[in-house]
Parts: C-alpha cells; structure tokens; sequence
C-alpha cells in the first residue's frame, strides 16, 4: 500500500502538512459554523479533526519508508 501511496506522489512532508491542514480545518469549520443546525457543524469540525492522528501515522510510514529506499543512512543523533 505505502508503494502505491509513494506511486502516486505523495511524500512524507505531504501527508504531514494534510495533518496540520486538517487541524486547522476543523477549527475553521467550528468557528465558522452557521444557522440552526449549529451541532451538525460541530461534530462534522470534531470529525474533520479526528483525520490528524491517522494522517500523521501514515506520514510516519511512509517516512519511514523513504528512509529505507534512501540507503542505511546514520542517524545524526547517534553520531553525536
């Protein structure tokens, strides 16, 4: 799945500013929220939300899978 992911496009940097994005899309829609149906807005803002944590870990993933393809590359902190 995560060469399909890469096969497309998408990069680690990518899928994290989807992650930041969605954040700050769900605060906009909360704040942003209109009329009567003031709790539909709500927890569509709370579900919007709830895409960060899974963008994230895919994010990792794939971040983790560019490294590979990189080549074993020194993790600076451990030649510190």
């Amino acid at each position: 799945m995560i060469k399909q992911i890469r096969s497309i496009g998408l990069n680690s940097t990518t899928v994290y500013f989807a992650s930041y994005a969605s954040v700050a899309l769900s605060i906009a829609i909360w704040f942003l929220r209109r009329g009567d149906d003031r709790a539909n807005a709500e927890r569509f803002g709370i579900f919007v939300g709830l895409w960060a944590p899974t963008l994230m870990t895919l994010a990792k993933v794939i971040e983790d899978a560019e490294r590979e393809e990189g080549g074993s590359q020194t993790n600076p902190v451990e030649t510190a």
